[in-house]
């Protein structure tokens, strides 16, 4: 081999440094993809101002810019949302903007009082799923009874077989009385998921709730096709397990709360429900091994996820699934 001078030298590694950046940045584009190849979605619930000031058209302009293109709504059972209660109107405006609506949370009250209307405006947007955020069962002090459980169960099964009938898949959130315990210490959670049908109700996991139900893996492992639906916020894991604080009056934090939460930021780092979306850490802000818990969920029979945070840290969190391959 001929020798060849340090300029040459450099000349051509560096040379051969900006193909392999362009190569790799092809080869980037090729690999990275959305979790699972499934479009990235977003809950409106945190964006219902918007909608309640009648910037319905605005906010879906808006996240499709950030790489958003599904949305679960919140049925004009809800205040903010009645501007869409004209479903095959909302439709449009969705098909304008390139958009699609899965799924939505309805009010538990009007799945049980008015059903038919319920699964008629799901039907005129184009819903394949429609859910409710909690059973709201009787919790005191963060407990509840296995007859509050069987009752709820009992329920919301009665109202999924109706909604099968009509071609639309019911799930179920957990919000309040999903993340309480029994009074023999026993996780919720997991005893109403006995309860409720699994052909019927599939489930939505709240990541928030983590902290307080536990690893959204073991669940998506232990219950394979139960899962159709996620809801994603960023979790400091790190904090270990708190109890639910469903049923319990709020109390003033302790200085030593206060300090922590100032150390931190004033972040909370993921709650323990809250439908708008926890504490103040965007998905891949946090200290959850996302890939691990998108390869459970594909077990799980997740169909669908949607970051339910505020604006800014959407944005953020959309930009990091983005890039996440799983």
């Amino acid at each position: 081999m001929a020798a060849i001078s340090r300029r040459e030298f450099l000349a051509r590694t560096g040379t051969d440094a900006v193909i392999a950046g362009i190569l790799a940045a092809g080869l980037g584009r090729t690999l990275r993809a959305n979790p699972l190849g499934l479009p990235i979605g977003s809950q409106t619930y945190p964006h219902r101002a918007r909608i309640q000031q009648g910037d319905f058209v605005g906010l879906l302009k808006d996240m499709k810019a950030a790489g958003i293109d599904v949305v679960e709504l919140c049925s004009p059972s809800y205040n903010e949302f009645a501007s869409l209660a004209d479903g095959k109107a909302t439709r449009k405006i969705l098909d304008d903007a390139g958009m699609k609506c899965t799924s939505a949370h309805f009010t538990l009250p009007s799945l049980r009082t008015d059903l038919p209307k319920q699964i008629q405006w799901a039907t005129d947007i184009g819903m394949t799923q429609m859910g409710t955020a909690s059973l709201n069962g009787r919790v005191t002090n963060g407990m509840t009874t296995p007859d509050a459980v069987k009752r709820a169960a009992d329920d919301y099964n009665k109202i999924a077989a109706e909604t099968k009938k009509a071609g639309l898949q019911q799930f179920l959130h957990n919000e309040t009385f999903e993340n309480s315990r029994l009074e023999d210490g026993r996780l919720t959670y997991p005893v109403l998921m006995e309860s409720l049908d699994p052909d019927l109700v599939k489930m939505q996991f709240q990541m928030s709730s983590m902290p307080t139900i536990g690893d959204p893996i073991m669940y998506f492992t232990n219950h394979p096709g139960r899962f159709i639906s996620a809801h994603l916020q960023g979790v400091d894991v790190t904090q270990g397990m708190r109890p639910s604080r469903a049923g319990v009056p709020p109390v003033k934090p302790t200085p030593e709360e206060i300090a922590a939460a100032a150390a931190r930021g004033g972040r909370r780092g993921g709650g323990g429900g809250g439908g708008t979306g926890g504490g103040g850490l965007a998905v891949g802000d946090d200290t959850v091994d996302w890939a691990r818990v998108f390869a459970a969920a594909k077990i799980g029979g997740l169909a669908n996820y949607f970051i339910e945070q505020p604006w800014e840290l959407t944005v953020k969190g959309a930009v990091y699934l983005k890039a996440l391959t799983v």
